[in-house]
């Protein structure tokens, strides 16, 4: 597969977090069921199916960047809308972003801090997914406010939902980041720094933080979603690649017609969607119910609603102004240059 040998040595030691890899799709017409690499399997097309297309599609593996992409496989719309899809494991957000930019990836997921990317023209949003409500300002006990954090070490992945939980929590005790000994970590690093008390505090996420928890039971949160969603909404979303959107319309309409679907079936099948995401990547069918719990899906007839009438482009609007505010970006952008939202609707057709 061309695409993993330039994956893996562009980004084999620059993004060493990245895992598991899997291949799903049409292959050809009335070719049978092969196995393409480790974790990685093909599906056959119909004589008078579409012409296939390549896809190459980066997820994170929790319930809000895993779910639709488990059901796509189990369902057979890749198959069904006439794509083959490789599929690649990331850490978060920014990382898949970088690897649109280059072409490694043609689409991808990010979380609700990581949309000042595709608003700074680095890639496009073509679906709204979830709102999440699974980031925390998490601390050491003993540590009871955001203003006993002065002075102290925190992490947080830079960049990412957990940067702005804790962005939003500090501006609300009247603090900044200057206040603190602010360290930027991988996920899976701060879970390793929080157990260890190597680290006062972080901005983190679940699932993650349900292995910390495990091993910090009195591990203190000092700060959730709900505290700001009167002022600021936490989507989820789908990107792509600029050049993608540009030049490859049959590409994102398929991809978009499997996505709509698979967001229908969530919606409708809770349970088996948790237990769908589960088998994908490999989890613990309770850590991705757990999991569920922080997201606030949202119905194909949703979706389609707060597109029409212009929510989710204030929605966007009002993270703009937090990433101003948060020095991500220099000015306010029209969220029309970068959603994608007459895509979406057309996809329905």
């Amino acid at each position: 597969m061309r695409f993993s040998k330039r994956f893996s040595k562009r980004f084999s030691q620059r993004f060493s977090k990245r895992i598991s890899r899997r291949r799903v799709g049409v292959i050809a017409a009335g070719a049978a069921l092969a196995v393409l690499a480790a974790g990685c399997a093909g599906a056959t097309g119909t004589p008078d199916g579409p012409e296939p297309v390549d896809v190459n599609f980066g997820y994170i593996p929790d319930f809000n960047g895993t779910s639709l992409l488990a059901i796509a496989e189990d369902q057979g719309l890749w198959e069904k809308h006439g794509v083959n899809v490789t599929t690649t494991s990331f850490t978060n957000g920014p990382l898949q972003v970088q690897a649109l930019g280059t072409g490694d990836l043609d689409f991808g997921y990010i979380g609700p801090g990581a949309i000042w990317l595709p608003a700074s023209g680095q890639a496009k949003i073509i679906a709204i997914n979830t709102l999440g409500r699974a980031d925390r300002v998490v601390a050491q006990p003993g540590i009871n406010s955001i203003e006993d954090l002065r002075g102290r070490t925190v992490a947080v992945p830079e960049g990412t939902s957990g940067d702005m939980i804790l962005t939003l929590a500090l501006q609300k005790a009247g603090m900044t980041k200057a206040d603190v000994n602010l360290v930027a970590m991988e996920p899976a690093a701060i879970i390793t720094a929080l157990s260890s008390k190597q680290v006062d505090a972080a901005g983190i996420w679940y699932p993650a933080l349900a292995t910390v928890k495990q091993r910090v039971p009195d591990l203190v949160e000092l700060a959730t979603n709900q505290d700001f969603e009167q002022t600021v909404a936490f989507p989820t979303a789908f990107v792509a690649g600029n050049d993608v959107v540009a030049n490859q319309p049959e590409k994102v309409a398929r991809v978009l017609k499997v996505l709509r679907e698979a967001i229908a079936f969530r919606a409708a099948n809770p349970d088996q969607a948790v237990e769908l995401t589960a088998d994908f990547s490999a989890l613990d069918p309770a850590q991705v119910q757990a999991d569920a719990r922080n997201v606030q899906v949202l119905s194909l007839d949703e979706l389609d609603g707060l597109t029409r009438d212009g929510t989710i482009g204030k929605w966007l609007a009002g993270l703009g102004d937090y990433f101003v505010g948060a020095g991500k970006l220099p000015a306010a952008v029209d969220p029309a240059q970068y959603y994608t939202g007459d895509l979406f609707l057309r996809a329905s057709e």
